[in-house]
């Protein structure tokens, strides 16, 4: 899974990178500011990533907003959380895994 991360401090980002590597993912990074090439660079994102997650504590609402519309326009997960390190990020990645495992129809349906 490509994952779009949006907001937080980009210093970060081999953390987060190597974490979702070591279960099969991808992440990719946006600082969330919109200004000069920020919003084609956040559509070009969304566009790539299969889920969004954008951290709302350090991020401009207009990044925030315009990210959450463009994962909805693009039938993509959108996540909010207020905060992100590598230990919430590592308990994401183990949600993922487990929403993964799960049948998509319980056996009531089949």
């Amino acid at each position: 899974m490509h994952i779009g991360l949006i907001g937080g401090i980009e210093r970060g980002t081999h953390h987060y990178e190597a974490l979702a590597a070591l279960r099969g993912h991808t992440v990719e990074v946006h600082s969330g500011h919109l200004a000069g090439r920020g919003v084609d660079s956040l559509h070009s994102l969304v566009d790539r990533a299969d889920l969004i997650v954008v951290i709302t504590d350090v991020n401009s609402h207009g990044g925030m907003w315009s990210a959450r519309r463009m994962a909805r326009a693009r039938g993509r997960r959108c996540v909010l959380v207020r905060r992100m390190g590598p230990s919430r990020f590592r308990a994401l990645l183990g949600e993922l895994d487990e929403s993964a495992a799960e049948p998509h129809c319980p056996a009531r349906c089949a």
